[in-house]
């Protein structure tokens, strides 16, 4: 009994003299924090106090689009009008916030900034700085296409993106935004010609599969199964093979290849069963050869897999 006695003792002497470094660490801590609050606050009010250009330049150079956000807002409260500069880097910023943002609403109100601040940078901008705000005011619309489900920018994206090109602007990649965009607004030969510019600069099985895709849409077959030809031999992107062949099957039913069209739905079914189109398109190749049953029997695995399958349902309705 003694000893429990002196055991509790000794431990309590322990805790007595552990209280006061628990204590004084917990302290330690909210005094760190309220610091750090502190020197952050401070550093906001510093921004918003005494911003400029040069901080904007450095924060531009680290690729520190938030803190590019809010000098060139600081700037702009200050001095709303004539400050180019200023609305410049933050319609850049803005597009690229938009770009990284996981919430759609988000993503919404950086690319609507992006826009507003380079529409009006546009209007003093600098000879030579305008080309490069036409081409990011053009992908700014471009994406604002893709964001907003309702509401189509294509046509914005393609003047924007016309008048950096006339302007002499160079980028890799603006060919392909315009192949893009011409694609949207349904103008295929234009988007092939512009696709084929882009293939000159750098060549991926994306573009190749979006060239195939136009000349598909303008009905020039021939020419879309040179390309997937190419994606379907070298590819590694499995997705996007299986893309390749549905359509391939697609083109080879219109040339009565049935045959062939068999093959590649086939491949695909091969590596996914759950493809409606393959199956839509097996359907088809059973019909051409008179037998109803096994291309009834496809329609009804097209419409396990994805129940409102217009076509099918069509086929199925029109055999009963």
């Amino acid at each position: 009994m003694k000893r429990t006695q002196k055991a509790y003792r000794t431990v309590g002497k322990k805790r007595n003299k552990f209280l006061p470094f628990l204590v004084g660490g917990i302290f330690a801590l909210a005094a760190l924090f309220a610091l750090s609050l502190f020197f952050g606050r401070s550093v906001s009010k510093k921004v918003h106090a005494n911003p400029s250009v040069a901080m904007l330049k450095d924060k531009w150079k680290t690729y520190d689009y938030e803190a590019v956000y809010d000098i060139s807002g600081a700037l702009l409260e200050k001095n709303p009008f004539n400050n180019n500069t200023a609305l410049t880097y933050r319609g850049y910023a803005a597009f690229y916030l938009a770009l990284a943002a996981t919430v759609p609403a988000q993503a919404q109100n950086f690319i609507d900034e992006a826009v507003r601040a380079l529409r009006l940078a546009t209007t003093h901008a600098k000879e030579k700085t305008l080309p490069q705000i036409y081409y990011m005011l053009g992908k700014s619309y471009f994406y604002k296409n893709s964001i907003f489900s309702y509401h189509y920018y294509a046509d914005m994206a393609l003047r924007y993106l016309l008048l950096a090109k006339n302007s002499g602007y160079k980028s890799d990649d603006i060919s392909e935004y315009l192949g893009l965009s011409y694609a949207q607004l349904g103008m295929t030969t234009q988007s092939i010609a512009a696709f084929s510019e882009a293939l000159l600069v750098r060549e991926s099985d994306t573009l190749l599969f979006a060239i195939a895709e136009q000349y598909f849409k303008g009905e020039q077959g021939a020419a879309a199964k040179q390309y997937l030809f190419r994606i379907i031999q070298r590819s590694d992107d499995d997705f996007l093979v299986m893309r390749s062949r549905a359509l391939l099957g697609n083109i080879l039913l219109g040339e009565n290849d049935f045959d062939g069209a068999e093959k590649e739905f086939e491949a695909i079914i091969e590596k996914n069963d759950n493809s409606a189109d393959a199956h839509y398109g097996l359907g088809l190749v059973y019909e051409s050869r008179g037998n109803l049953a096994k291309a009834r029997a496809e329609w009804r695995k097209t419409l396990r897999i994805q129940v409102n399958h217009a076509e099918a349902l069509g086929k199925i309705q029109y055999y009963r």
